[in-house]
């Protein structure tokens, strides 16, 4: 027998007390996990959205609110503005691009942007099937959104008042203004994917026919024409850095506008999520420490209990440095396998809560990806298993074989 498995045959002899360890860390392990998986992921979906975009411009209100809707869609938008007031910056000499949204409308859950082809561009996307729209009413589907809706080239649907579920419950139905799908595009592991995308006029259109007032009954009136029209935000790409000092004062400095930067508030989003995250991150690391004093209590009161198996195994020729091995292994193995146990239930936990929160369209995470960052969880809680078997082993190292063995204990 090998002291690999001799070590292992011990920690099974203890039943019990190493499994409820080996379950404490796992648990620890876990939760660190998770939380290593679902910081990973949100902090590349929302550096993927806003690649690209240096500012955000629309309605006067919460900065953060204008970035969460018009960039990552995922919050109400703070208004519209007329689309005269933000025309400027599309000739601008500092400005690249300008994009505009207009948002308002949904279906099955996933929001109607108007826009031009120039944000599908930005994003990379390319069609699957089908192809852009050439006429107002006809709508191009992200790969996520065109797989959830079952709708596919040639289906007609009506967009529904506000952010809906997804049996478009809860809204206004535009039923005599239907779009009709031209368009697939393949996943391109952006924002794009949860889209249903109309050219600009389509929105307008649909709002124009029916109004915004649902409590009551329509009255038809004409379409505003020309700078009237509104929008809902302008995404902005910079020509030269130039833009990044003049712009979003010139922006501000109009009435009822705001410009908002999307890493300024992605940052300040992100610290603020990080104040939960870090309080959750130490309950796991406050478990991985209780796991290891555990560990180090069980061994400590197994080396007292066995001292005469080990004097006796002294007698029969084991030396010392195989006693602190013995000891030692125990330790990391209990760890390892508890980081590896830990290390798998993480992933489980993190891709069923992905599954639980996929209704909402909104947060795509999985767990069935692997980070760097967990060999160094596995090297540490292998580590905290070493230290936590330390002062056992060196008990072990030193036991007297004589005066054990004369006590008979």
């Amino acid at each position: 027998m090998n002291m690999l498995t001799l070590s292992w045959a011990s920690i099974r002899h203890q039943g019990l007390t190493m499994l409820l360890n080996l379950l404490l860390l796992a648990l620890g392990i876990a939760t660190v996990t998770v939380l290593l998986l679902f910081s990973q992921q949100l902090e590349q979906r929302l550096s993927r959205d806003a690649q690209g975009i240096d500012l955000v411009v629309g309605s006067s209100g919460s900065p953060l609110q204008l970035i969460l809707s018009s960039l990552y869609h995922i919050d109400m938008p703070t208004g519209n503005i007329p689309l005269g007031q933000v025309r400027w910056l599309k000739d601008h000499p500092l400005v690249e691009k300008a994009m505009p949204l207009a948002l308002g409308d949904s279906y099955g859950g996933f929001r109607i942007v108007g826009t031009e082809p120039e944000y599908i561009r930005h994003y990379g996307g390319t069609l699957r099937l089908g192809r852009l729209w050439e006429h107002t009413m006809e709508a191009v589907l992200g790969a996520q959104a065109a797989a959830r809706t079952g709708l596919a080239v040639g289906d007609s649907f009506a967009g529904v008042h506000g952010i809906t579920s997804a049996d478009n419950s809860g809204g206004h139905v535009h039923g005599d203004r239907p779009y009709t799908v031209v368009g697939v595009m393949e996943p391109t592991g952006t924002v794009l994917d949860r889209l249903i995308l109309a050219p600009v006029e389509s929105v307008w259109l649909v709002h124009d026919h029916d109004g915004h007032d649902h409590e009551r009954d329509h009255k038809h009136s004409h379409a505003p024409a020309g700078d009237e029209r509104e929008i809902t935000a302008l995404l902005v790409q910079y020509r030269s850095p130039l833009g990044a000092v003049s712009l979003p004062r010139m922006v501000n400095s109009r009435p009822t506008l705001q410009a908002a930067a999307p890493a300024r508030e992605t940052t300040r989003l992100l610290s603020m999520l990080g104040i939960g995250l870090d309080a959750l991150r130490l309950f796991g690391w406050l478990l991985v420490f209780a796991a290891a004093l555990g560990v180090f209590i069980a061994l400590y009161n197994a080396l007292q209990q066995n001292r005469y198996d080990y004097a006796l195994m002294r007698s029969l020729g084991a030396s010392r440095q195989q006693l602190l091995i013995h000891t030692l292994l125990q330790g990391i193995l209990l760890a390892l396998t508890g980081a590896v146990v830990g290390l798998l239930l993480g992933h489980v936990a993190a891709e069923l809560l992905g599954q639980a929160f996929a209704h909402t369209r909104q947060l795509a995470i999985t767990g069935w990806i692997w980070l760097p960052q967990e060999l160094w969880l596995l090297a540490l809680a292998v580590g905290v298993g070493l230290i936590a078997a330390v002062i056992p082993a060196i008990q072990a190292y030193r036991t007297d074989i004589a005066t054990t063995l004369n006590r008979g204990e």
